[in-house]
């Protein structure tokens, strides 16, 4: 009996974690699916609950990464969204802890820092340059064909080629200088293998559009917004990407 009672209890706790696994499972399952539907918020709770069973879950520490950021670019106030975008920093420095060569974990790093630097003074966000550039360099390399990292990539680039006489400053201080890669050439050429990538998604053109605006590239320009335009919604932000696109296009014609 006492025998029968030892297995028992056994087999109870060799299953356990393959129902807690499962549970885990399901909870970014749903959160996947709701991100789909573009309700981040919803997106977000999944993820969470999936961390609370499994707190290095690499999966779920990216994606929750990520939903934290993208639920943060909709807080006007500006103390919340810190804290936000501060969350999805941790967490995908979390999923690069669990995974160093886990493309997402460096990707959504670079992104949530990104948007740090965004509410960010001067001397900070060129601080902050240096980190994300790594990050989105690692980004790639571990997976070369990512869309958004080129994004981010061509974001940097455009920014630390157009920077303010302050921000110059900070540049000689913390970075030895503008560094000399940086140019709204290369920015043109990670957003076009961006588009390359995922030819559909309205962001990617968008920036492109705006680049080539700011290169006094007005066909192009335009270009780039009408086809922002044209392309259907396929992210939570395309309705304000696709307002941006038409306000560009009107100011070039």
């Amino acid at each position: 009996m006492k025998r029968l009672i030892l297995i028992t209890v056994i087999s109870c706790v060799l299953i356990l974690p393959v129902f807690a696994g499962d549970d885990v499972i399901v909870h970014i399952v749903k959160g996947d699916s709701l991100y789909k539907l573009f309700d981040n918020k919803g997106a977000l709770e999944g993820y969470l609950a999936a961390l609370q069973l499994d707190s290095m879950n690499y999966e779920a520490n990216w994606k929750a990464a990520r939903a934290f950021t993208d639920v943060g670019e909709n807080i006007e106030d500006d103390d919340e969204r810190a804290e936000f975008y501060l969350k999805g920093s941790q967490h995908a420095r979390k999923a690069v802890q669990i995974d160093s060569m886990g493309a997402k974990g460096h990707l959504y790093l670079s992104i949530a820092l990104g948007r740090v630097a965004l509410d960010a003074g001067a001397k900070e966000r060129i601080k902050l340059s240096k980190e994300i550039k790594k990050e989105v360099d690692l980004a790639i390399k571990y997976d070369p064909n990512n869309d958004t990292a080129y994004h981010v990539l061509g974001r940097w680039h455009r920014k630390l080629s157009n920077l303010s006489w302050i921000e110059k400053g900070f540049a000689d201080i913390f970075l030895g200088g503008v560094p000399e890669e940086a140019s709204d050439e290369n920015a043109v050429a990670a957003f076009q293998k961006a588009v390359e990538l995922k030819p559909y998604h309205i962001n990617h053109h968008l920036e492109l559009g705006i680049t080539y605006e700011m290169m006094d590239l007005e066909e192009e320009a335009k270009k780039e917004f009408q086809t922002c335009l044209d392309l259907p919604k396929s992210d939570s932000d395309d309705a304000k990407h696709k307002k941006d696109a038409q306000e560009w296009l009107e100011d070039l014609e």
